[in-house]
């Protein structure tokens, strides 16, 4: 395991948190440093079907996690914190699709990089994009 970590570190997809000697020896605290924590179109092209699906259980695993962690603390309110969960269907062709990636990426990406602040609050924004089950246009 120490190994993985050691790539992971490497890779700059962990970062050390913090550092106490325990015994002689060096312990290090690690975090995930999530903007580094991204599967390109490359990483994605080379992973089964299966890999997606479990990846993907994963991903939905940790929102829920993060969710229920929201809920269960004191004074949560979903509706005063305009909390949403939506899902919308569109007819896109491929150019529209790339469309909307680039158009939610320039709305997003300004706004990822803002630092904390006491009047601000992290949000988690969750995009999901895949295609869905064919249905005819009037559906």
């Amino acid at each position: 395991m120490y190994r993985q970590v050691g790539v992971l570190a490497e890779s700059g997809l962990l970062e050390v948190e913090g550092e106490r000697r325990v015994r002689g020896a060096v312990e290090r605290r690690y975090r995930l440093r999530r903007e580094r924590a991204v599967v390109d179109a490359e990483a994605a092209a080379s992973v089964s079907r299966e890999d997606h699906r479990r990846v993907f259980a994963v991903a939905m695993a940790a929102l829920l996690g993060e969710f229920n962690a929201y809920l269960d603390r004191d004074g949560a309110d979903p509706v005063a914190d305009l909390v949403g969960y939506r899902q919308h269907s569109a007819w896109l062709s491929p150019d529209e699709l790339a469309e909307l990636i680039g158009e939610l990426r320039a709305v997003l990406a300004p706004r990822l990089a803002n630092e904390p602040s006491p009047e601000r609050v992290r949000h988690l924004v969750s995009p999901i994009l895949f295609p869905a089950e064919e249905a005819s246009p009037g559906e």
